[in-house]
Formats: structure tokens, sequence, C-alpha cells
């Protein structure tokens, strides 16, 4: 199992170029074709009632500006892309909003990078719920990049927060090819005693001897907490100096609104290091 295809969003905010760097190494050390994609942020839906012309003059200006910016972007992806040796890489510019546009390639993906949403950097092109979208729509592992730390290692020392779910075991199938490249996967289970029957007689010894199939060295360590999992998860992600979580993704959409659960939404809001979530 391996990446094949990665696709980067990119765009004007600070953190994007931190993002291509990550995409590229990954995709680098895959052999993996990478996409830089950037949108214009503007619906694709936009003019289907047909009260919107293109032909306006003001829309025009403002599309033409959109436009430059997108464009912009994707020259910025190009120069590191080809600064990190990436042998098979393009560079695509969706006229649509992030979540629509990068949803639709992100099928056609085998990973997906994106950033942590910074809510005192509001992007224009860019919903506050981009990530969440994403996780939950695409069909696709999403790799989400925190934007108030420097990273400079991913999936070297991954943490695994492990509860037996569908989600969970998805997260962790999604990671594999970042996973066999670790030093030591620490895999951590909280609260089995709440699902005795998908944890078993010994929480967490069916996971790890499922990784050590895939010749994946891992250590595996059980955690009783009456605190809320998700601040527990990021506190012992600090303590065993992470450089990436690997979890599933969960809730819901209502209508465009997406409603995730505690721990999903804890980790979204507060993460410091690289996040690879699945649904």
């Amino acid at each position: 199992m391996s990446y094949k295809t990665i696709l980067v969003h990119v765009d004007e905010s600070n953190r994007s170029d931190l993002r291509v760097r990550i995409a590229a190494e990954i995709a680098k050390a895959e052999n993996a074709h990478l996409i830089g994609a950037a949108v214009t942020g503007v619906s694709r839906f936009i003019y289907q009632d047909g009260n919107i012309s293109a032909s306006d003059p003001n829309l025009a200006i403002h599309l033409k500006f959109l436009r430059e910016r997108a464009e912009k972007a994707v020259t910025g992806f190009k120069n590191i892309a080809e600064k990190y040796g990436v042998t098979s890489y393009e560079n695509v510019i969706s006229n649509d909003e992030a979540g629509g546009g990068i949803g639709l390639m992100a099928r056609y993906s085998d990973l997906v990078v994106l950033g942590q949403t910074n809510r005192d950097e509001p992007s224009p092109s860019v919903l506050s719920d981009f990530p969440e979208y994403i996780v939950m729509n695409s069909g696709r592992p999403t790799l989400i990049i925190p934007y108030a730390s420097d990273v400079t290692t991913v999936a070297k020392r991954p943490l695994i927060s492990w509860d037996a779910s569908r989600e969970s075991t998805r997260a962790v199938t999604d990671a594999i090819p970042l996973l066999k490249r670790a030093d030591l996967v620490q895999v951590a289970i909280f609260n089995p005693s709440s699902k005795p029957d998908a944890h078993g007689e010994q929480p967490g010894a069916d996971i790890a001897l499922f990784l050590a199939r895939h010749d994946i060295k891992v250590e595996v360590s059980v955690h009783k907490t009456s605190t809320d999992i998700g601040n527990a998860i990021l506190s012992l992600s600090h303590d065993l100096d992470s450089d990436m979580l690997v979890m599933g993704g969960y809730g819901h959409s209502r209508f465009r609104e997406m409603i995730m659960g505690g721990v999903t939404r804890t980790i979204l809001e507060s993460m410091t290091i690289p996040v690879l979530m699945s649904h």
C-alpha cells in the first residue's frame, strides 16, 4: 500500500508554504504525483440561478482579482515542489469555493493535505469548517497541518488514538504508508472498559498485531481518564513528543453545517501537531 496521488490545498495564508513542503516530502518519499490546488472562492453554483453573469463589469473585476490570487498561490507551490525534487506534479485552479473544489478533487487522490482553521486569519476563499467538511465528505484521509506550531518532522513518532471504531480503523489503515516509515508508533487507548466487546481481553493487542504484520514497530499504552479525552490525547502527544496524531473523525452534516463529535472538535481546535483523520 502506498500513496500515488497527493493533493495539497494552497492559498494566500502564511502557512501554505509549510503545507506544500510537508506534502512534497511525502510525495517524494512515496514516489507520488503531487497536485497543488488553489480555489477562487466563488461557488460554481453562483451562476445557476441566472441572476449573476460573469459579463457584469464589477463582477468581472472581482473574479479577476480572485483568479490572480489563486495563480500566485500555485506559483509558490511550483517553486517548492521543484526545490524539494518532486518529479511528478501539477497545479490546478478551481473556480469554486474550497469545500466544493478540493472535496471533488480529493476523491481522486490518496491523501489530502490542508491547514487547520486559524480564526485570527480568516480566508476569503475558505470557510471556517473547511477541514471538517473535507474529513467528513471527501472519503479520503486528510492530513491537517496546525497553524500555531512549526512542524519539522511528520510521522517519525506518530501517536494513534485507538478506540476500535470503524472511523479509527479507517484512519489507521489509511495512515499505513506513513506509519511504515516511523521510528516507533505509539498506540493509546483511553477508557477501554467503556467498549469491552470492541477491545477484547487485552486492549490494543489486536491492533498491535495488525500493525506488526505490516512491519511497523509499535507500543501500546492504556489510559484511564475522567477528563475530556480530546485534551488527554493532546497532553499525551506532548509528553511523548509525537509529531503526528492518527485518529478517526466523528460527526455529521446538517445542510452545510458540520456537527463534529466532542473529541474531534477538541483536536481540530487545539491541535499542535499534524493530525491524520479519516471518517
